[in-house]
């Protein structure tokens, strides 16, 4: 006779544990949904397996969900044929957090309300821990899908401890008997364990045996033109695949014959998860061909940055017997995902024109996944740019344009696309850039997140128009007619080669800038330099490998501060060039480059004690 192994749950799994059974009693009825879903998880494996492996343990079994109630012995079993497991995999999908989910699951209640608690156990792959909401005791029958696999039983109380041991002639899959404690009987009465199926688990791809008698009518409702399907179907099913609580923010739901035979129900959900800090969602749409899942998260049929689409997509074009390797490199497959990623982005378009204001509350969710696809996502670049929103000097602030709308109100002698990427609004209308392009009444976007920075170096231009930041120095914008009379051309050259000289270890050129209005000056990043952004991200990073970069500092001869460093660098040097040192500093802080601001403070005490009849 064997002796059973006791194993110590991991500390965060632990946690969890102490979590479910002692604060989670609103939803408890989703246990029964949770273990159905990894149960069909389960029989989804086998299937896999059985057509690449010849020997399989109890090739006979039926792929079924086979449920179980005992008033008598206050017990709910729920057990399936599916892949079963090995002594290892017991420990680590059981007991850690390897595949669990579970440390993540913590993080997230901590900052979670009654109502989010029961949708965070799906979320985040925590489903088995929802047992011991209802369980005095959970024991797990198993046996691998391998004819050497061992004949086991997983028990606990859901205390801190678990035991492994022997437990002859199991067949394969997995036995979950609980036995329920006083005040969760209802669970072992059959009519409450079917109204519960009927609301969690009516789509499962197997059939599910309620004491005997199959309880969920599977429907492949992709396959329905969309006037046989009511709002409540298609909410139903969206619940069912993404394992969520709210509903879909768009739905797209087509058939198509040609160039391939595809039935698609794709939903796009309300909330992004990836925006809680939860780690980077999987992709969601299964394949499927004539209702015959291939994959339930096959990774290269949408391209990643559509991750956080849920559905699925279902073509009798595709071999049946398909497996997920061969699924990766096969051409079909991939022109499968092309189509319907185009299908998408002109459903997504039109959805924009048609409700603004939805489609704004999706992006303000979703603006990541769009711009992590312009800047990865070649094929679909234009289209996807067209989805793209910013605030612009001619929105209000939390109004926002499309670059085509953008394209289609630019004046007619304006060469590009203009924009600039600061932290906020106020940086930028605060700052030098913009105020000659107002001048000249070109609009100018306005990015504040640093990924911008990569999108537009990625998309380059828009429709045939370049897209050129305020801050280039390849900036042209003709004549602007200002205020007050300019230094003449001779007294701005002294000046800028006195600048040049005085400030050389901050400036790589001086010149006289024709985009400033009311600044007095502004610094440009030399090309070839990274840009402000980005370079705050990486020096924050990397403190002590950034270096401050020499800038073309661009002065305004009309401007009285300029006028007046003129002629005090002719009559007091000293004093010119701490004028100097701070007009440069200040146009280095408008442009996101000064890396010691307290150096300003320093200089400007110099300046007033100079004022004031000091040194």
């Amino acid at each position: 006779m064997s002796t059973p192994t006791t194993h110590e749950f991991q500390a965060e799994v632990r946690q969890v544990l102490d979590i479910v059974i002692h604060s989670l009693y609103t939803d408890r009825e989703i246990f029964i949904r949770e273990l159905v879903s990894n149960a069909a998880d389960a029989l989804e494996k086998m299937r896999l397996t059985q057509l690449t492996e010849k020997e399989v343990f109890g090739a006979e079994l039926p792929l079924e969900i086979r449920i179980t109630t005992d008033e008598t012995a206050g017990t709910i079993t729920i057990a399936d044929h599916g892949i079963g497991m090995t002594r290892a995999e017991l420990v680590e999908n059981l007991g850690t957090i390897a595949h669990s989910g579970s440390k993540a699951f913590a993080a997230a209640l901590k900052n979670a309300g009654k109502t989010s608690e029961a949708s965070l156990i799906g979320q985040f792959g925590v489903g088995f821990y929802s047992a011991f909401m209802v369980a005095d005791e959970v024991k797990v029958y198993t046996h691998s899908w391998r004819n050497d696999g061992e004949h086991l039983v997983w028990s606990s109380t859901g205390a801190g401890t678990y035991s492994i041991d022997e437990a002859p002639d199991q067949a394969r899959g997995c036995r979950i008997v609980i036995k329920l404690k006083e005040d969760a009987k209802e669970f072992a009465q059959a009519h409450r364990v079917r109204s519960i199926l009927g609301k969690y688990s009516n789509f499962v791809g197997f059939p599910i045996q309620l004491n005997g008698e199959r309880v969920n009518t599977v429907e492949a409702i992709w396959l329905k033109s969309k006037d046989e399907v009511s709002e409540e179907q298609y909410e139903e099913f969206y619940k069912f695949t993404a394992h969520a609580f709210d509903k879909p923010g768009y739905r797209l739901h087509f058939q198509s014959e040609v160039p391939l035979a595809i039935n698609a129900l794709l939903f796009l959900p309300e909330q992004n998860m990836e925006l809680y800090g939860m780690g980077q969602m999987e992709p969601g749409v299964g394949l499927y061909c004539k209702k015959v899942l291939i994959d339930p998260h096959p990774k290269k049929l949408l391209p990643e940055w559509l991750r956080f689409v849920r559905g699925v997509m279902d073509s009798e074009d595709l071999p049946l017997n398909i497996s997920r390797e061969s699924m990766q490199d096969s051409a079909l497959v991939r022109k499968l995902g092309e189509v319907v990623t185009k299908r998408l982005l002109k459903f997504l378009d039109k959805e924009a024109q048609d409700d603004a204001a939805k489609y704004r509350e999706f992006y303000s969710k979703f603006s990541r996944f769009l711009k992590e696809g312009v800047a990865t996502d070649f094929a679909n670049r234009e289209a996807i740019a067209k989805l793209l929103r910013f605030e612009s000097s001619l929105t209000g602030k939390g109004e926002v344009i499309g670059l085509a709308d953008y394209a289609g109100r630019m004046k007619e002698d304006q060469k590009a696309i203009y924009y600039q990427v600061a932290p906020s609004r106020s940086t930028i209308e605060s700052g030098p850039y913009v105020e000659a392009f107002k001048a000249k009444g070109y609009e100018v976007l306005y990015l504040y997140e640093t990924i911008d920075e990569y999108v537009v170096s990625s998309l380059r231009e828009f429709e045939g128009k370049p897209l050129q930041a305020v801050n280039s120095p390849d900036v042209e914008l003709g004549d602007i007619s200002s205020e007050g009379e300019a230094l003449s051309e001779e007294e701005t050259g002294k000046l800028c080669d006195w600048l040049k000289e005085t400030l050389a270890a901050g400036v790589e050129e001086v010149r006289a800038g024709k985009r400033l209005v009311s600044s007095p000056a502004l610094a440009i990043t030399p090309e070839g330099e990274m840009p402000p952004q980005m370079r705050q991200m990486m020096r924050a990073m990397k403190p002590d490998e950034v270096e401050a970069p020499k800038v073309i500092l661009e002065v305004n001869p009309r401007h009285e501060i300029i006028k007046k460093l003129a002629a005090l660098s002719a009559s007091d040097a000293g004093a010119a060039k701490l004028v100097g040192e701070q007009v440069l500093d200040n146009a280095l802080l408008s442009a996101g480059l000064l890396d010691d601001p307290q150096r300003i403070v320093a200089r400007t005490e110099k300046i007033m004690a100079r004022m004031l009849g000091g040194a």
